[in-house]
């Protein structure tokens, strides 16, 4: 009786190892990832954002619209400062390959981006918030997780406005946000 019992268990779990194998529960693709070597020997990628397409949540400091709609921002003092976004992020080919969360406090001179790639880790990036005379803002990889856990780099983010649509007075809310990362090595080396 326990032989019989003994080799049912081990069939049963070569049975449903084959059938898992066969027909798999979950069957996620990973994008390959667009990295590009540059010139001093670093990884250059690119990533973007549609905006406003690609908002999931938005409040701003002073800001009467938020997304979505019905977001409740805590009423404390000391939350009224902060601005938070959240966004869907988007490899050079346009597909989306994470999220990418964006805060920063009224009158700070860094914002802080954190951006999540499930495949592959995540980010942590600081960004001055005010451009350089070409529009560009500046920032440098703080630190990060899996495959960005002991990388260091520097990020160029710069809006690109939508012209496709008639822009009132120059200024347009729609277009992309892009972030040029460069990775040049590992942290420890020097």
């Amino acid at each position: 009786m326990f032989k019989t019992f003994i080799i049912g268990v081990v069939l049963g779990v070569l049975a449903m190892a084959g059938a898992l194998f066969a027909f798999p529960v979950v069957d996620q693709q990973r994008e390959l990832s667009q990295v590009s070597v540059a010139t001093n020997g670093g990884n250059v990628e690119l990533f973007y954002i549609n905006v406003p397409a690609d908002r999931i949540l938005a409040r701003q400091p002073g800001q009467e619209v938020l997304v979505p709609g019905t977001l409740e921002w805590p009423a404390a003092d000391v939350l009224q400062p902060i601005g938070v976004e959240l966004y869907k992020i988007r490899n050079a080919s346009g597909v989306v390959i994470g999220v990418a969360a964006r805060n920063s406090e009224a009158g700070a001179t860094v914002a802080d981006w954190l951006i999540h790639l499930p495949a592959r880790g995540s980010q942590l990036i600081s960004v001055q918030t005010q451009p350089t005379p070409s529009g560009t803002r500046r920032g440098d990889l703080r630190g990060g997780a899996r495959e960005f856990a002991r990388r260091r780099g520097s990020v160029a983010v710069r809006w690109v406005p939508d012209t496709s649509t008639d822009i009132a007075e120059g200024h347009s809310d729609k277009g992309r946000i892009e972030m040029l990362t460069n990775y040049v090595g590992k942290a420890d080396q020097q």
